[in-house]
């Protein structure tokens, strides 16, 4: 049995953080929608990170992590760009042309490129089952993008840019994954989590001022934007990294398929978004494949033998 493992506490002890965070991502989508329909892409990017900041930052003192932020401000400050500015930004514009649905489908091919990434960068070995897995994921995502402009899931003409957009903002998420392997290690979650938005904040501060909206946005998007930084970003974080630490890296991680479940649900309530067959099948693909390409399969099946105790 592996340390990890037997650090882990029961299902029950951590499901319920479990959901809550998948729909706290899955919503994320709709307020970014809500958001940037009024604010515009960069100011909404912006004033996510900039109020995420403000909500972590007395948390972080009062933790006593200021002097470990002060110490790797560098790199935490650069992951920023990495893992929020830039990605924050393209989903924001991506969801102004594809429905959010569609877009929260293309966000679970992180761990497909998280993979790739840290296999090019940290040498990280890939053997022939998750070789198979990279290349089961790449043709639902092929597949998704081929049939997007034929109506599953777009709002404009310019839905293979969103596709594309959505697909950038992925393999930022992998770089910068890779980038806390190689440089962040050690540092506290916490200091990594508000450093980061605070370098995503500095990073968007002059583009979120330059393409200000020149009408004032009304209380809903302003409501969207306050529930995107202080729940999808600020306490979402938290419950992330108490997650991890709970359940496991492997069980963490599938919030990320979990989350398109919540992300469908409220385009399709709140927004009317259409769900078609071709997007659920293609999902399916994308996280048979993603569970192939990080080894949750096979996890799983060892566990069963006895190999593994949750």
């Amino acid at each position: 049995m592996s340390s990890a493992a037997s650090t882990t506490r029961p299902v029950s002890e951590w499901i319920g953080e479990f959901l809550l965070l998948s729909a706290l991502w899955g919503a994320s989508f709709l307020f970014m929608r809500l958001g940037a329909a009024e604010f515009g892409p960069l100011p909404t990017a912006g004033l996510r990170v900039g109020l995420a900041t403000l909500f972590l930052w007395p948390i972080l003192l009062h933790q006593g992590q200021w002097p470990a932020l002060r110490r790797h401000w560098r790199p935490v400050l650069l992951s920023g760009l990495l893992n929020s500015a830039i990605p924050f930004a393209l989903y924001a514009w991506a969801v102004l042309h594809i429905t959010t649905g569609l877009a929260s489908i293309l966000n679970a091919t992180v761990p497909l490129f998280g993979a790739l990434v840290a296999w090019v960068w940290l040498g990280d070995r890939i053997q022939r089952v998750r070789w198979l897995g990279l290349g089961i994921g790449f043709v639902g995502v092929a597949l998704l993008a081929w049939r997007a402009p034929g109506g599953a899931g777009i709002k404009s003409a310019a839905a293979p840019w969103a596709i594309a957009a959505c697909l950038g903002a992925t393999t930022c998420y992998a770089l910068a994954a890779s980038f806390a392997r190689r440089y962040l290690q050690g540092v506290p979650p916490l200091a990594t989590a508000t450093g980061s938005m605070l370098g995503a904040a500095l990073a968007l501060l002059v583009p979120m001022v330059w393409f200000w909206p020149a009408v004032m946005p009304g209380l809903r998007a302003w409501a969207a934007i306050v529930a995107i930084a202080v729940l999808c970003s600020g306490i979402a974080y938290i419950l992330y990294f108490r997650l991890i630490a709970h359940a496991g890296p492997s069980r963490a991680l599938a919030v990320t398929f979990m989350a398109p479940v919540f992300a469908v649900f409220y385009g399709a309530v709140f927004l009317g978004e259409p769900v078609t067959g071709w997007m659920l099948g293609c999902a399916a693909v994308i996280v048979g494949g993603t569970l192939l390409s990080t080894g949750l399969i096979r996890r799983r099946s060892k566990a069963a033998q006895g190999v593994e105790r949750p």
